[in-house]
């Protein structure tokens, strides 16, 4: 799969046909020697991975078994003020 390069100005005046190619492959922008690649929504998605929620952290993530997660009751240093 061959990418199309598109320097910052013409992706800026043309937009439009680099969001409808990136809907077929990755298009790649070039502003400053830095490249930024245009991918469909539905590609970066699955690129991505499912992303678990709080909840599912916190009932399947890793254990806290040995983790000591008291509170310090040390008052704190003292300051002037």
């Amino acid at each position: 799969m061959s990418l199309s390069h598109w320097s910052i100005a013409d992706a800026k005046s043309k937009l439009s046909e680099v969001l409808n190619l990136a809907q077929q492959q990755p298009q790649i922008i070039t502003r400053r020697n830095r490249q930024y690649v245009v991918l469909d929504g539905d590609e970066y998605q699955r690129l991505k991975g499912k992303t678990p929620s709080l909840k599912q952290l916190i009932l399947h993530g890793p254990s806290l078994e040995g983790v000591k997660l008291e509170r310090d009751q040390s008052p704190g240093r003292e300051i002037e003020l």
